[in-house]
């Protein structure tokens, strides 16, 4: 996979995902496990290039569009931690 969108502010680091799921989740509990356990492998990686910032993670799902944001608690799970 790659990333699709990458903002890096001050203190935090901002992963966005494009999905055209249709019809798409409007919650996160509707949002696929794998979409998640993606996005958390992501985080995982850019943790130590951006050490010190927050990094966190987003889909945003063209069709609606509707923009979700995925807890660190979420991604931590879909990684077993």
């Amino acid at each position: 996979g790659k990333i699709d969108r990458l903002v890096v502010g001050d203190d935090h680091v901002r992963i966005i995902d494009y999905k055209t799921n249709r019809p798409p989740p409007h919650r996160l509990d509707q949002v696929p496990p794998a979409y998640i356990a993606q996005l958390a492998l992501y985080r995982a990686l850019l943790g130590p290039i951006f050490e010190g910032k927050e990094v966190g993670a987003a889909l945003l799902f063209t069709e609606a569009p509707c923009l979700i944001e995925i807890p660190a608690h979420a991604m931590d799970a879909s990684l077993g931690m």
